[in-house]
C-alpha cells in the first residue's frame, strides 16, 4: 500500500552532541571536524531536513559549546538546540522534552555524516504499519570473536548468522522512547543506543537493512573513509 508523505505523520530529529570523542585524540569535539567545507554535525543533520516529513531537528549540545552557535545550519528556523547530559540517553532525554508535540521521533548520531536518503526513507516508511519503531543496521559480514574476560585472546567465535550491526537513526513513537529510556535510566541500564532502552522494557523493535558505508566518525582513520563515502553519496 503506497503512503504520500503528508499522510504519514511528521517526525521530529534529536541528535545528542555532548559528547567530547575522546577516542579522535583531537582538542575539537568529533562531530565538529570537518569534510569539505562542513562539520560532521552539519552533514548529519542536513540530510535530515532534506526529508519532507522531518519537520524539526533538536540538537542536545554542551554547557560550554561555543561552536554550534557558530555554524550556518544553526539559523535554519527547523533547528532547535538543548543543553545534553553527561550519557547519551541523558542528552537524548533532553531533547525529547523539546520533541513533545511529536508522535514519532528519529535519533541519528551527530558524528555519523553518511546517510542516505534511501535508508531513511526506508526507515520513516515503518510508521505506516509498526507500534514500536526500528533501527537501521548492517547484517554483520565478518568473522566475529568473543575474547577471554579481560584478555585480548580468543575465547570462541560467535555465529554470525543473525547478528547485526546497529546503526542509526533510530525511529519510535514518542512517549513510547521517554518511557523506555526512563525506566533504563532508573534501573541504572547503560544505554549504548535507544533500541536497547526498548528490549530492556521488553520490546522487539524492527530491523531495517542499512548501507553498511553509514559509518560512526570514533577514530582518525574513520575521517578520511567517510569523506570518500560522501563522494559517493
Amino acid at each position: 500500500m503506497n503512503h504520500s508523505a503528508s499522510s504519514l505523520p511528521q517526525v521530529i530529529a534529536v541528535l545528542p552532541a555532548a559528547g567530547i570523542g575522546s577516542r579522535m585524540q583531537t582538542d575539537c569535539p568529533k562531530q565538529y571536524l570537518t569534510i569539505g567545507h562542513q562539520t560532521l554535525l552539519e552533514h548529519a543533520i542536513q540530510v535530515l531536513l532534506r526529508h519532507p516529513r522531518i519537520s524539526q531537528v533538536i540538537v542536545a549540545i554542551s554547557p560550554d559549546d561555543h561552536q554550534f552557535q557558530m555554524l550556518p545550519i544553526a539559523q535554519d528556523p527547523r533547528v532547535r538546540t538543548t543543553l545534553g547530559g553527561q550519557q547519551r540517553a541523558d542528552s537524548v532525554m533532553a531533547g525529547l522534552q523539546l520533541a513533545n508535540d511529536a508522535e514519532w521521533v528519529l535519533v541519528h548520531d551527530a558524528a555519523r555524516p553518511c546517510l542516505h536518503a534511501d535508508d531513511l526513507e526506508r526507515l520513516l516508511a515503518i510508521t505506516a504499519h509498526s507500534k514500536v519503531g526500528g533501527i537501521l543496521a548492517a547484517p554483520v559480514r565478518d568473522t566475529m570473536k568473543r575474547a577471554e574476560v579481560g584478555q585480548n585472546a580468543i575465547s570462541h567465535t560467535v555465529e554470525r548468522q543473525d547478528l547485526w550491526h546497529a546503526l542509526t537513526p533510530q525511529l519510535f513513537p514518542l512517549e513510547l522512547l521517554k518511557h523506555c529510556l526512563q525506566r533504563a535510566l532508573d534501573d541504572g541500564v547503560m544505554v549504548t543506543d535507544e533500541a536497547s532502552a526498548l528490549e530492556h522494557c521488553g520490546y522487539h523493535p524492527l530491523l531495517v537493512a542499512g548501507r553498511a558505508d553509514n559509518i560512526k566518525v570514533t577514530r582518525p582513520e574513520d575521517l578520511a573513509l567517510a569523506a570518500f563515502y560522501l563522494t559517493q553519496l
